[in-house]
């Protein structure tokens, strides 16, 4: 993976030469995705140590809407569980997965590198993002129940140690309350049973949690009005 990386870095290279220099990353094969600006003045909000926290405006709310509307043109597919009598988490929304390693660099160097260079987990440091970029979405009635994340190990020796969540929908920037808002769908995170966070989804800002066999078990609840998009991926370890 790092080998990709270094080469997507240098693809990157020649899109700003390209475009004169300006301060842009183009991702996808062939301008397939949105194209997404560096974020200059990154803030975080703790919510549990440096476990669980939010970034506002990690997309702006144009490249959240460009990736619903890209989303949406490749066309989601219903998934769902045998729920929890199965030893499932009960899950139902609707999904696509791609594996795009020039699309995971991009996001990851628009400002989640410089997050997460202070962040060790058992001696080892950040390294990018897992390639298989998931789009969900949540229509009224929809819901995830409680469950964890698992660990993945991904090539090269890399290990994914925390989830990244990017809501595409929900209140705006300034506490939008027109028409067109999300109303449910928060994450919320337990610990032995009490509510220690619920994160109400904000367009564009990123909610990132450690996972594995540190993983707060949560839930997403369910969408009571309008569609709930969310980007997932994964931060990797080496």
């Amino acid at each position: 993976m790092a080998e990709v990386e270094e080469d997507q870095r240098r693809k990157s290279k020649r899109t700003k030469k390209a475009s004169g220099g300006k301060e842009t990353i183009g991702v996808g094969v062939g301008g397939r995705w949105p194209t997404i600006k560096p974020k200059k003045d990154i803030q975080i909000n703790r919510l549990k140590a440096t476990h669980l926290f939010t970034i506002p405006n990690l997309l702006s709310s144009g490249e959240a809407k460009a990736f619903i509307e890209t989303a949406e043109s490749l066309g989601f597919v219903h998934q769902g569980s045998q729920g929890p009598t199965k030893g499932e988490a009960f899950r139902d929304n609707h999904r696509i997965s791609v594996n795009d390693p020039e699309l995971a660099l991009c996001i990851w160097e628009s400002g989640l590198s410089r997050i997460f260079q202070d962040i060790k987990i058992r001696g080892k440091i950040a390294a990018g993002l897992n390639p298989n970029i998931r789009f969900y979405r949540y229509t009224v009635g929809q819901r995830f129940g409680r469950h964890i994340d698992e660990s993945v190990y991904l090539q090269n020796g890399l290990r994914t140690y925390y989830t990244l969540l990017i809501y595409l929908s929900g209140r705006g920037g300034n506490k939008d309350a027109s028409s067109d808002s999300l109303v449910g769908g928060e994450t919320v995170f337990y610990d032995q049973g009490r509510v220690v966070a619920e994160v109400a989804p904000v367009e564009g800002m990123a909610l990132l949690h450690i996972h594995g066999d540190k993983c707060m078990l949560h839930e997403a609840r369910v969408v009571s009005k309008n569609f709930k998009y969310v980007l997932r991926s994964d931060v990797a370890f080496a």
